[in-house]
């Protein structure tokens, strides 16, 4: 009875989460929300992609086991069976199952390569996003657009203004903004702490490490507003550093660079209580 309930439990959860159209989330997961974001570039679709080949690879090797353990259960018990066989080694089935797992091993991979080298940056990127995480906070600059930077921080929760499509721990006070249709290279590093930055909906996940400059790229197909969060251990606040992507027509990202360009103009490399005194001055 107790495992009727707990099966009945999970179906309806999955069927539920299943039903949620994650679109409606805009760039967010969902409560119950099983399946992933809705992928708005083609490095999300590749993963996406990889992963229910994955599911579908491993559901397969679970209900193979599954059936497996059931026929030697009923079959090998010792009522049916009461005088088990007494032998140490069978070469095919040996054979079997070291080269059918040899075999999955070299499907995964020639799928995986080439999509690792896909991932990892645009050949001719038309612009470079660089983005630093900090002790808590991101820093994003714009190096193609004469140095323009600005800190980005969480809203508070008694600050979140849900007028504004505001969520809470994943609004930010200054948003990233890109334009769609574009090959944007993103260089990511870190201040001080290992960070790592991660936005599901537009196949990002890369490490901030210090000292070094990994390197991404982005092509964001639609319009829309983009949430991820920093996805590394680094500290107290390590849950209070999410990220804000809003994607937008070239023509309106031309238009927020002029005003950008008046709103941050300070350097990032000051000093924080400076940088935080002239952002609240404007």
């Amino acid at each position: 009875m107790m495992t009727g309930r707990i099966l009945t439990a999970f179906f309806a959860a999955a069927l539920f989460s299943l039903a949620a159209d994650p679109a409606l989330a805009d760039g967010f997961a969902v409560p119950w929300q099983i399946n992933m974001q809705d992928a708005a570039s083609p490095s999300a679709e590749r993963l996406h992609e990889f992963h229910e080949m994955l599911l579908w690879i491993t559901g397969a090797i679970v209900v193979f086991i599954m059936v497996l353990l059931l026929y030697v259960m009923l079959r090998f018990n010792s009522k049916v069976n009461p005088e088990p066989a007494k032998f140490t080694h069978n070469v095919p089935l040996e054979v079997i199952w070291t080269v059918v797992p040899i075999l999955v091993l070299v499907l995964i991979s020639v799928k995986s390569m080439p999509m690792l080298y896909y991932l990892d940056r645009a050949e001719e990127p038309e612009m470079t996003l660089k983005v630093t995480g900090y002790q808590w906070y991101w820093g994003y600059e714009y190096p193609d657009q004469d140095g323009l930077s600005f800190l980005s921080y969480m809203v508070p929760e008694d600050e979140i203004d849900a007028s504004k499509g505001q969520k809470r721990l994943l609004s930010v006070d200054n948003v990233v903004v890109l334009p769609v249709d574009t090959d944007i290279a993103i260089q990511i590093t870190g201040a001080d702490v290992i960070h790592s930055f991660a936005v599901p909906a537009l196949g990002i996940k890369l490490d901030a490490v210090p000292g070094r400059l990994n390197e991404t790229w982005v092509r964001i197909d639609k319009p829309g507003t983009y949430y991820g969060q920093c996805s590394e251990l680094c500290g107290k606040d390590h849950a209070y550093m999410p990220i804000e992507v809003k994607a937008v027509s070239k023509e309106e990202f031309a238009n927020w660079l002029v005003t950008a360009k008046e709103q941050f103009a300070f350097d990032i490399n000051a000093d924080d209580n400076t940088v935080r005194l002239a952002m609240a001055a404007q």
